[in-house]
């Protein structure tokens, strides 16, 4: 569930037509596609096993965000991983109408939908491990609960004069059928080199999610992003059981502003 979560938010922290006008001052518009190498470590040897992608795209006011996960071919023989995610969220408020993921990890698959209603905060949650029957779970949420990606497409959204180093942000994520704490701690402002990419002015931050049946609340996922107006995701990293998991970006298409952040 730890690796599953980690590339879960890295997926997350994360479109080709524009099919109607966007008005706003986001960092990101339909179009942008973001891809990434993930790799892991272990013994000091660095190993690439798989990537990802996150699209965005616009139809009448309402953001599409897809994003999907999977290990190199070769890898496949040890541990076969495929991920896809999506969800869609309102243009005028960011909050989600709807989340879908399809997760199959070695033996472990999971179908998880859930749609919001904001009328009264709740989340309908529908789960369905490999070919059980599903099940429905009425979560009671707030305003202030997202999916794993609208949450992010949230977080690039705020403002990054108003961070404070060490400050703590809340927000609330669901996941199947739990909602979660997500804390993310502004570190500072570092310059991050991205093999294959280059170097970037960067705001780096610590996420940590509060201790339950799936999580330690112990370790934090690092995040690094360009420190321009996209705010685009360009590294992370985190601790696991036996070495630790990162993820790089790889290409840049569709931006929405100038990349001013890379400096080499």
């Amino acid at each position: 569930m730890r690796i599953k979560f980690l590339l879960s938010v890295f997926l997350l922290i994360c479109g080709i037509n524009i099919s109607a006008q966007e008005d706003n001052n986001y960092p990101f518009q339909s179009g942008e596609k973001l891809s990434y190498v993930l790799n892991y470590t272990w013994g000091g040897v660095v190993t690439d096993v798989g990537s990802a992608q996150c699209v965005t795209t616009y139809n009448d006011g309402i953001y599409d965000v897809l994003l999907t996960g999977k290990t190199y071919r070769f890898f496949d023989v040890f541990f076969k991983v495929r991920e896809r995610f999506e969800t869609k969220f309102y243009e005028k408020n960011l909050r989600p109408i709807q989340f879908y993921r399809s997760a199959s990890e070695g033996k472990y698959t999971m179908k998880n939908t859930l749609v919001f209603n904001h009328s009264n905060n709740t989340i309908k949650s529908r789960t369905q491990r490999k070919q059980r029957a599903p099940q429905d779970t009425l979560l009671q949420g707030s305003e202030n609960t997202f999916d794993l990606i609208s949450l992010f497409f949230n977080y690039r959204c705020l403002d990054p004069n108003s961070f404070e180093v060490g400050k703590r942000i809340p927000m609330e994520f669901v996941i199947d059928k739990k909602i979660y704490t997500l804390f993310l701690t502004y570190i500072g402002r570092e310059k991050k080199r991205v093999s294959g990419v280059g170097t970037f002015n960067s705001l780096k931050f610590a996420a940590t999610v509060v201790q339950g049946n799936v999580f330690s609340g112990k370790d934090n996922l690092y995040l690094w992003v360009t420190d321009d107006q996209n705010k685009i995701p360009i590294f992370f990293e985190s601790p696991i059981l036996v070495g630790k998991v990162q993820g790089r970006i790889s290409k840049i298409e569709g931006n929405k502003y100038p990349l001013s952040s890379k400096v080499k």
